[in-house]
């Protein structure tokens, strides 16, 4: 976990994975790098959160996997969900309900993507298919994210762009093209954040 720069109630807070991804952001807002993974994520943004004061909103920028066929470029998520927990085996053995998908506030604007948050880099194509019968990208930290925001009572925007496609080749894709990457969330950023600049 690192936090770079101060948070303050008057701006929000930029929440990314790694480095790689914020390589290109110039702008004076805070920014959080957790760590892959759900639970690097969850735990770096509660800590922050934690601490005080609330930032007045978060965006996580990050790469995702395609796991449908045609879906590039930069997206808005509306609704994100764990696809590595098993919530209706732990509802049989429990009666409650863990894991439910989470609809963000961008979630009933048109087009608004459904990303699939779990601690597994899909790079097979069996998995790609499970999953994009669920949604149209994955990551590893959106839904950890989402909930840590909630429980903060805190707005959040997940922005992902796709680095690859989920499947075979994955890792090396995303390797190749997380600069790429980088300076498009970059750019949507800058026009997109208030405050950025």
């Amino acid at each position: 976990m690192e936090l770079m720069g101060q948070i303050t109630t008057d701006r929000p807070l930029l929440v990314l994975a790694v480095k790689e991804e914020a390589q290109f952001l110039a702008t004076r807002l805070p920014i959080l790098l957790t760590g892959m993974g759900k639970v690097n994520a969850a735990t770096a943004l509660s800590t922050v959160l934690g601490r005080g004061p609330l930032p007045s909103g978060i965006v996580n920028l990050g790469t995702a996997g395609a796991l449908r066929p045609g879906w590039t470029g930069t997206h808005v998520v509306g609704t994100v969900l764990q696809h590595d927990l098993d919530g209706d085996l732990l509802a049989t053995l429990t009666g409650e309900r863990y894991g439910a998908p989470l609809t963000l506030p961008d979630g009933d604007g048109d087009g608004a993507a459904t990303l699939a948050t779990g601690d597994a880099f899909i790079s097979d194509e069996a998995a790609r298919a499970r999953l994009a019968e669920r949604a149209a990208l994955v990551d590893m930290e959106g839904y950890a994210l989402a909930t840590a925001a909630r429980l903060a009572g805190v707005p959040l925007r997940i922005v992902k762009h796709v680095s690859d496609e989920a499947g075979e080749g994955a890792a090396r894709s995303w390797r190749e093209s997380v600069a790429e990457c980088a300076r498009a969330l970059a750019d949507w950023a800058a026009a997109e954040v208030p405050h950025y600049s």
